[in-house]
Order: C-alpha cells, then structure tokens, then sequence
C-alpha cells in the first residue's frame, strides 16, 4: 500500500496516457496500416502510457538527502 501511495501521481499519468493513446488509435488512428505506432491499439496504448510516464516526470520533485547538499 506504501508503494501505492507513494507513486499515485505516476500511476495516473501512465493510465491517463495509456487511455489517450487508445482514445487517439480509435479516433484518428491510421487508415493504411503502414503507421509504427497508430496503426495497432497495443502500440498507441503503449506509446500513450509512456507519454503520460514522462509528463508526470515533469513535475515530481526529488528529495535532496542530507549528505548530497554539500
């Protein structure tokens, strides 16, 4: 449960992307099939999650340990 609580930001970022990547292969995907990315629901998913991932990285902040400020 520590773990949980811990990373709910990232946890959420990875579902929110992972949700618009899928939002976006259904939407707009790619008609002709030769897209790397659009063109399979498990791709676009995968893509949007790690997209998310790294948007909440944006914002975490990182803990300075007492030895590593000097």
């Amino acid at each position: 449960m520590n773990f949980l609580s811990k990373h709910r930001f990232v946890i959420v970022g990875i579902i929110l992307g992972a949700f618009a990547g899928f939002l976006y292969y259904s939407k707009v995907g790619c008609v002709s099939g030769t897209c790397a990315i659009t063109s399979s629901p498990i791709n676009s998913t995968l893509y949007g999650a790690l997209l998310g991932y790294l948007f909440v990285g944006l914002f975490k902040k990182e803990e300075i340990k007492e030895n590593e400020k000097n």
